[in-house]
């Protein structure tokens, strides 16, 4: 006589047979214990950031041609350009814009496309094409200046004065402040936008200069001379035996007295400084950007980048145009944005009263770290609301004891994911989270089935449960399997999506795929 599915007896498929292994193993709490772990390592490890990061390798190319109109630059050096840019393999788009005595092309590569691979076939390419440039008419070399989304600021500083600081104080002590900004892990590079600079001006006195027999292109000869600096040779280290000691010739004019101090010339016997031909002052350059910063209500500064509201008796500058500058910071590819951002703030904390003058106040314009660590957080617990509410909804059809064990299986296969996203390279951001709250319903599947046939199994025969088991789990072993990767194989493709959607919304494929094979495996 035939033996009756519904009976222990039946002998145990592939899926029945692992079941009953890893439930007689002690393997199976540690393997449980490592996945919730390695989870938890995940969480505390991945990088937070706002977006995906997408690998989109821009350059933009300076072309000077001094004393050609925008016209001339654009029919001999943009339009040349143009064409063979468009030439380099991998390229998408070329842009260009021609202005008086400079071209700027920028090159944008495809989605994909590594970006030391794409910097060296830009590189080959202008090398390969020299002769495109009008060379005889004094169009100068090309500079590349590569751009990516590294070199968005995470974080955005803005210094103004309650007192109506100038620009050209408020620039100096952002460029102090440059320096140790730049000494916090994970930071790439810190730039300062506004500031007119510092420049020496030399004002020539013509009859001054006739009457000492100073012309000017001998002039301009000396000066550009003396601000040189140049290694001439290497001698002989005689405190270290073999040793050899660099020697450096001239020096670059550090003041306006360096400069002012320059001998320009020889006249009847005795030497002609700048000074004597010319007024020579040091001061703030003619601005090329400017940064304003108005105090309001809600914006008004305690010096800590935090914002406070006040009233309109006691907000000093409120609704004033006030000068000021800004201070970027951007990070390190790889780098968490959110303890970046933190470090920041915590270091211009430290620097208060040190560079930072009680009458410059410090606003945080822009914190990718912080709306990036909100909007993860936000996720999370939305998350865990969602799995929660999966668990009380099991809880209320089969009972407590199934809804524990679905709960348990849908919190092991969420760590395990995690860490499994973490290792393919994603970073916890509002798509990667968004793939796996859009997922919770489908990894719910495996447990919720083989849950309630287990608890069917028992309820119909009341067998001993640890026989009932394996049976109530190769009963629908094989369905769950199919359906498991039905459900990839519908996902997976949206993965292999090109352009820009496809890295940005690659994570919600590949997130819910590897959900789906770990939560089968548990």
């Amino acid at each position: 006589m035939r033996t009756q599915p519904d009976s222990p007896r039946a002998p145990l498929g592939i899926a029945g047979r692992i079941a009953h292994a890893f439930q007689a193993s002690a393997l199976t709490p540690l393997l449980a214990v490592a996945a919730l772990l390695l989870g938890l390592f995940a969480v505390l490890v991945t990088p937070r950031e706002e977006e995906p990061q997408i690998d989109v390798t821009m350059a933009n190319v300076f072309v000077a041609f001094p004393g050609a109109s925008s016209a001339d630059v654009q029919s001999l050096v943009a339009l040349p350009a143009e064409q063979v840019l468009s030439q380099i393999a991998g390229v998408e788009h070329t842009y260009s814009v021609s202005r008086s005595g400079m071209a700027v092309l920028t090159v944008q590569f495809e989605v994909g496309v590594p970006r030391t691979e794409a910097l060296v076939r830009l590189h080959d390419a202008l090398q390969a094409n020299r002769d495109w440039l009008p060379r005889e008419l004094g169009a100068s070399e090309p500079i590349v200046r590569p751009k990516g989304i590294d070199d968005v600021p995470v974080v955005a500083l803005t210094l103004w004065g309650r007192d109506a600081v100038p620009a050209v104080e408020l620039e100096r002590i952002a460029h102090s402040l440059e320096a140790e900004l730049a000494r916090i892990d994970g930071v790439r590079e810190v730039k300062t936008i506004g500031g007119p600079g510092r420049v020496v001006s030399v004002a020539l006195d013509p009859a001054r200069m006739r009457e000492r027999e100073i012309d000017l292109s001998g002039l301009r000869r000396v000066i550009a001379a003396a601000n040189l600096a140049m290694p001439a040779g290497s001698v002989a280290d005689v405190e270290r035996d073999g040793g050899m000691l660099s020697v450096q010739t001239g020096a670059f004019l550090a003041s306006a007295d360096d400069v002012a101090s320059l001998v320009v010339g020889v006249h009847r016997g005795r030497p002609v400084y700048l000074h004597e031909v010319a007024d020579v002052s040091q001061g703030p350059a003619q601005p090329g950007r400017y940064v304003w910063f108005t105090p309001g209500l809600g914006t008004h500064s305690n010096g800590a980048g935090e914002a406070l509201f006040a009233s309109e008796g006691d907000a000093v500058g409120l609704g004033q145009v006030l000068p000021a500058v800004t201070v970027t910071v951007t990070k390190k590819p790889g780098a968490n944005a959110v303890d970046v951002a933190r470090a920041v703030r915590e270091r211009l904390e430290s620097l208060r009263d040190r560079l930072l003058p009680e009458n410059v106040e410090w606003t945080v314009t822009r914190d990718y770290g912080r709306t990036a660590a909100d909007k993860a957080n936000q996720l999370i617990l939305k998350l865990a609301f969602a799995t929660a509410s999966v668990i009380v909804l099991v809880g209320l059809a089969l009972g407590r004891r199934e809804a524990v064990v679905v709960g348990a299986a849908v919190l092991l296969t969420l760590v395990s994911t995690l860490f499994a996203s973490w290792a393919w390279g994603f970073t916890l951001n509002r798509v990667s989270l968004f793939a796996l709250i859009f997922s919770i319903g489908i990894l719910v599947d495996d447990a919720i089935v083989v849950v309630e046939n287990i608890h069917r199994r028992r309820a119909a025969s009341g067998g001993d449960l640890a026989e009932t088991i394996p049976h109530a789990v190769d009963e629908v072993g094989g369905p769950t399997i199919l359906a498991t990767f039905t459900v990839i194989a519908a996902l997976l493709p949206m993965a292999f999506v090109t352009g820009l959607m496809g890295p940005y919304m690659s994570p919600i494929p590949i997130n819910a795929s590897l959900g789906m094979a770990i939560s089968l495996a548990v």
